[in-house]
């Protein structure tokens, strides 16, 4: 509290307001920028450009950012039939490991393991996984270098019939998950599925 004028005054101010004038922007005739400072410690609280008497803001602190928390990466595995039942044990340790059990681990396993089997099969007979946890969810993603999918296949969403043998497994996957996107093209397809941890 200043006694003498009986205001608060911020933490570690001993009352001093130093007025600091510096070069103002190039170009502006006669203009000043001056920085406020409390306890001969730099704070400062604004740039102002004087000119011709009058003051302008010339300059907003900047806003603080929040830096968002990086995303886990469980596995990132190429892998061709001789690998699949490997992988499908990994994916299993790593999403339990992450938190998610029960039948939860069990329907995501079950949708990581089709799109795998589907990339072997239809997808040039090998692909790329990419496991990883982010915002309480995990992320799934499968790469193949197939043909890709036609738009009237991915566009079925009905249950394959039951004497049907294939054409299970993106209904499945897509059924298991929370949420399903696919991009597909000549180059390639890649399937990605997420499900909530906790």
């Amino acid at each position: 509290m200043d006694r003498q004028s009986g205001t608060s005054r911020p933490p570690g101010d001993d009352g001093m307001r130093d007025t600091m004038p510096q070069p103002g922007p190039s170009g502006v005739a006669g203009a000043t920028r001056e920085t406020l400072t409390y306890g001969g410690k730099a704070a400062k609280i604004a740039e102002i450009d004087r000119r011709d008497g009058a003051m302008t803001n010339a300059e907003f602190p900047a806003p603080r950012t929040v830096v968002p928390i990086e995303p886990t990466l469980l596995i990132a595995e190429a892998f061709d039939q001789a690998q699949v039942t490997e992988l499908r044990h990994s994916v299993t340790s790593c999403v339990h490991a992450a938190g998610l059990s029960g039948q939860r681990r069990d329907d995501f396993v079950l949708a990581i393991n089709e799109l795998i089997t589907n990339a072997v099969r239809h997808g040039g007979g090998q692909g790329w996984l990419r496991l990883w946890c982010q915002a309480g969810e995990l992320v799934c993603e499968v790469a193949d270098h197939g043909q890709g999918i036609s738009a009237q296949r991915l566009g079925d969403r009905n249950r394959p019939a039951p004497d049907i043998a294939g054409g299970w497994g993106l209904w499945l996957a897509r059924e298991l998950s929370d949420t399903m996107a696919v991009e597909t093209g000549q180059a390639g397809t890649i399937v990605r599925i997420t499900t909530a941890v906790g």
